[in-house]
């Protein structure tokens, strides 16, 4: 990065957003090296480091070898300033991540469903664990419903939810940056970042789930919401001139069983071929519970007769509890990284 031409509180949220995730990725750097990495002049790397230093921000872990001159000073930062939490809203239950800015849980848990509750319940959970925490530094919520800009839209089941403005509600209340996802971008984003693929994946993860059928799109690392974030409402796809996806899953109790018979297996196969010709993604990913590598196979030779070999996807499988939550500690993990702690202590 060069120097920042912009108004003070841009610069101080740039350059300590700068050498946390410097530090936090390298495990530790002088001031030198930090000048040198994020294209800062020493001294403004000097100012920012002593100030956070001074704030418990980063800690001193030695002197490197001299070389002739003064011994320059070794950083890292302290994994103990900033907690974050990560929260999804599923149909029998809540599930949560305490976690530091390294990424390492502290701990985690599940509580009880908040879905057909209201808002009124999920306050309680989240202001209790910020309590027990009181490091806590940013917030993300996983949600079953569409998502733009913090406010949830379409959440079919869960009315006390739709049009809340989810993000405006709880920084208003805890004053710390909050994000709000919809479940399968959360997962797809935790998928891609378990895979290092982050800033380049072309995915789809698919999930047929307790609330219904849903899909996390992924295009050149950037997830797709679409104009009204309806993306990945994959029930209205089209099946045939009778009935859609949704529908051709609740045909002989698939939604209700989880077992795929061949009807189900062709309306899965015809979706693969949909996201083929219209993405033509990398990997199309589904929950391990719900395929294993058997059924896999039987999709994929399904999805033969529809689109060329050459040009399908690699299908796989995953946890979905897990890359939902990672996704969502990986927005908070942003969002704690990119904010100023510290306008008050930095002004003149």
């Amino acid at each position: 990065m060069s120097e920042p031409r912009t108004d003070p509180s841009e610069i101080r949220r740039t350059i300590t957003a700068a050498i946390r995730s410097s530090l936090i990725a390298k495990g530790h750097a002088t001031k030198a090296e930090l000048s040198r990495s994020l294209s800062l002049s020493f001294p403004t790397i000097s100012k920012f480091v002593s100030l956070m230093e001074k704030e418990g921000e980063l800690r001193s872990i030695g002197l490197d070898d001299s070389s002739g001159g003064r011994r320059a000073g070794r950083y890292a930062y302290n994994p103990d300033f900033m907690l974050g939490l990560a929260v999804y809203l599923e149909k029998e239950e809540t599930r949560y991540s305490v976690f530091d800015c390294m990424g390492e849980a502290r701990e985690e848990g599940i509580a009880p469903s908040v879905l057909t509750e209201g808002i009124g319940a999920l306050q309680l959970q989240v202001e209790e664990l910020m309590a027990k925490y009181p490091r806590m530094r940013s917030l993300a919520i996983g949600v079953p419903g569409s998502v733009k800009n913090g406010k949830i839209g379409y959440i079919p089941g869960y009315g006390r939810y739709e049009g809340l403005e989810l993000k405006a509600y709880f920084e208003e209340r805890l004053q710390i940056p909050v994000r709000v996802e919809n479940d399968m971008n959360a997962a797809v984003l935790g998928f891609a970042a378990k895979a290092d693929e982050a800033e380049s994946a072309s995915l789809v993860y698919l999930y047929f789930g307790n609330n219904g059928p849903g899909a996390g799109i992924m295009a050149n690392g950037t997830i797709l919401r679409g104009n009204t974030s309806f993306s990945g409402e994959i029930s209205f796809v089209p099946m045939d001139g009778q009935r859609n996806f949704g529908q051709a899953l609740q045909e002989r109790g698939f939604l209700d069983g989880r077992t795929l018979d061949e009807v189900h297996v062709d309306a899965v196969a015809r979706l693969v071929a949909a996201f083929t010709v219209i993405l033509n993604p990398k990997r199309i990913v589904f929950c391990d519970s719900e395929a294993d590598e058997a059924l896999l196979e039987r999709i994929g030779q399904r999805s033969r007769s529809y689109v060329p070999l050459e040009h399908l996807p690699e299908l796989v499988h995953s946890h979905w509890p897990s890359d939902y939550l990672g996704g969502l500690k990986t927005l908070s993990l942003e969002a704690m990284i990119s904010q100023d702690l510290f306008s008050s202590r930095t002004e003149g």
